[in-house]
């Protein structure tokens, strides 16, 4: 009896000590999940530790490669020509502070994407300071609380930062956050006067226009809806506002903090395995294809939503032409955008690896994956914002959005028969006609995908209040991408216009790594040229010659240079912030002590920047001028030997099968020792 005592004693004991686990490990957890929810500064770098992320980068070699190495320098190194270029937007002469006293408030309310809205900021503050007026913050349409977005913010505080656009602005412009309360009483009743600005407006516009109503009711209202609303190219006389618009894009707009902190962490992550990195930005959007016609580089549906789109483009003059384009010239001259699998090709025949960190850009890419596929066999390490952040650094971004009423159709109300018989009795003298069915309601559960709107009626469906919050989500997620664009090692755009014929968000990017960082490799590639290249090789496009390689290699390294001159050309015209240089730059360069050594890239990279300000006495470095040595540097991939097998992995052994083992691992430990042979023999 004893025995069997001792032994319930014992089984009740392990019980308890076996409740008292679970009980502390369930308050564990609780106070982890707290910790998590609740604390801001020193919780953030732990939870970065503990997230599970999509993405392991997988490397052939997992040694650093040199960057002394010439190989190395040829895919990753500076711009020779370039590095004398400095970023210098301070304003020059004579550049009055704001006055207390201004003309009257400018109250500005801007629509679009990314860019746009960007570009439309830099202008209203340029006129504003053209107007001598006060800017209240602009309000960006896309980002209203009527969008579904969360209340913690306001319509420019959601995508950026408001103290820091008023502290960097003080010199330049006189911002405040709202209008007086019997300003914006007048214009909650529509009682102030308002301009719908065209795109690119002269400076004499507002002027001549703009500042008599101003002067008169020290208020207006502009609407920016089309990416900008001055001119990109400005008079001499008007030059500081040139730089002004730089400030404002490079200094002035900076992301709200936490998507500044959420791009820097991917940033980290990015390069948290010690190499560099490629930002390639598709620009393959619904709007743009449809405005260059270019549906035939789908399929079936994708082709059916494109010329749909172009349909509803035309009837409201935002394109000219007809319905039916050829995409195939479209193409072949250079209109349409580079595919993802072009890109791959030109990165691999410049001699880019498998094991490549490639991060995809962009809010939308047409296609969705399906279109990446191409990419992602030709290069392992293929990422995005998604794979690099979780879902609850994602959300926290977002702030605390309400849940939205369902879509779905409420449960309808039982029909009571003695009623309905008894309305019948009573409805009057009969035969009478029957009035007509009611309409077919249709449930976002009824349509199947994009094909139900498509076949139903010509025009876009409305957006519903979930698609608008979307809408605002991608200008965060574009937000991020620009930040990581900007600073990559290298940046490949495949397309450099928007659904308007305007400049798009690629542009941005490479002003803003021109004006940064100039030397930074940025590659601008002639979409004309690349698809003959393509073309010229297409039966056997993964096994090419030396020749056509060459031809590749050359072509990308004349685009660093040969580029700008095209985007001083094309891009300023329509968007000075794709290009501004030389306003908004300086050369630490010394033409007077320059040699005599000159070549023709010199001279045309000369023409495209026209002429460049030397930098002030404070901004000296102990820079010197270009030897030949480096300039050798440049021209070393017209010695590579390497050619077929060139997109095949070493590991996949498909060299062997076509019998050829001309992309075995011993050639890629070859490669950079023919390089620097390649060097030497010039």
């Amino acid at each position: 009896m004893k025995g069997e005592g001792k032994t319930v004693m014992m089984k009740s004991r392990l019980k308890w000590v076996g409740l008292v686990g679970l009980v502390l490990s369930a308050l564990s957890l609780f106070v982890h999940f707290l910790l998590a929810r609740f604390t801001e500064d020193g919780f953030s770098e732990y939870q970065t530790s503990i997230t599970i992320f999509s993405w392991r980068p997988i490397f052939e070699n997992v040694d650093i490669p040199t960057t002394q190495s010439p190989l190395y320098r040829r895919l990753w190194g500076p711009v020779r020509h370039l590095e004398s270029l400095h970023p210098h937007a301070n304003p020059r002469g004579n550049y009055a502070e704001p006055s207390m006293q201004t003309n009257g408030f400018i109250f500005v309310r801007i629509q679009g994407g990314f860019h746009e809205i960007r570009n439309s900021i830099c202008d209203v503050v340029a006129v504003s300071r053209l107007l001598n007026a006060t800017l209240v913050v602009p309000e960006i349409q896309s980002t209203t609380s009527s969008k579904g977005i969360s209340s913690e913010f306001k319509s420019f505080s959601y995508l950026y930062s408001e103290e820091q656009f008023m502290t960097a602005l003080a010199k330049d412009v006189r911002v405040v956050k709202t209008l007086p309360k019997d300003l914006k009483g007048a214009r909650r009743k529509k009682k102030i006067p308002l301009f719908r600005v065209p795109y690119q407006a002269s400076p004499y516009f507002f002027l001549h226009h703009v500042l008599p109503v101003l002067n008169k009711h020290s208020v207006v209202e502009l609407v920016v809806s089309d990416g900008g609303c001055l001119q990109a190219i400005l008079a001499p006389q008007f030059e500081e506002l040139q730089r002004l618009r730089c400030r404002v894009s490079f200094h002035a707009l900076r992301f709200r903090q936490e998507v500044q902190e959420l791009a820097t962490n991917i940033l980290h992550r990015l390069r948290s395995p010690g190499r560099p990195f490629i930002a390639y930005d598709p620009g393959l959007t619904r709007d743009a294809l449809a405005y260059h016609g270019c549906a035939e580089l789908f399929q079936d549906v994708h082709t059916e939503l494109i010329q749909h789109k172009r349909a509803w483009m035309l009837k409201r003059g935002i394109v000219k032409g007809s319905l039916s384009v050829d995409s195939a010239g479209k193409r072949l001259n250079g209109s349409c955008p580079l595919m993802p699998e072009e890109i791959g090709i030109l990165l691999r025949a410049y001699g880019y690896s498998w094991d490549t960190i490639i991060y995809v850009s962009g809010g939308e890419v047409f296609g969705g994956q399906r279109t990446l596929i191409p990419l992602h066999s030709m290069f392992e390490n293929v990422v995005d914002r998604t794979s690099l952040s979780s879902s609850w650094e994602l959300n926290r971004i977002y702030g605390r959005e309400s849940n939205l009423a369902s879509d779905y159709p409420k449960k309808l109300t039982p029909v009571n028969v003695e009623l309905k018989r008894k309305a019948w009795k009573l409805a009057g003298p009969r035969p009478r006609p029957l009035p007509p069915p009611p309409a077919r309601p249709k449930y976002p559960y009824n349509i199947e995908g994009w094909w139900g709107w498509v076949a139903e009626s010509d025009n876009e469906p409305d957006s519903t209040v979930m698609e608008l919050r979307m809408n605002a989500h991608k200008l965060l997620w574009e937000a991020i991408d620009y930040v990581v664009c900007v600073e990559a090692d290298v940046f490949v755009p495949g397309f450099d216009h928007d659904g308007k014929g305007h400049p798009n968000f690629a542009t941005l990017v490479m002003g803003h790594r021109l004006y940064q960082s100039a030397a930074s490799r940025t590659y601008r590639p002639n979409r004309k040229q690349v698809v003959k290249f393509l073309e010229e090789t297409r039966d056997h496009l993964y096994q090419a010659n030396r020749t056509w390689l060459t031809s590749i290699r050359k072509h990308l390294r004349n685009s660093l240079l040969d580029g700008l001159t095209e985007a001083s050309v094309k891009s300023k015209s329509l968007s000075f912030l794709s290009y501004p240089v030389p306003e908004c730059s300086c050369s630490s360069h010394d033409p007077a002590k320059s040699t005599s050594h000159t070549s023709s890239s010199s001279h045309s990279l000369h023409a495209a920047l026209g002429s460049v300000h030397h930098c002030p006495a404070w901004m000296d470095t102990s820079m010197t001028s270009l030897s030949i040595e480096k300039e050798r540097d440049e021209d070393l991939d017209e010695d590579d030997t390497s050619s077929s097998g060139l997109f095949l992995r070493n590991s996949s052994g498909a060299a062997h099968e076509n019998g050829s083992g001309e992309a075995s691992k011993e050639e890629a430990q070859l490669e950079d020792q023919e390089e620097l042979e390649g060097g030497e023999r010039r």
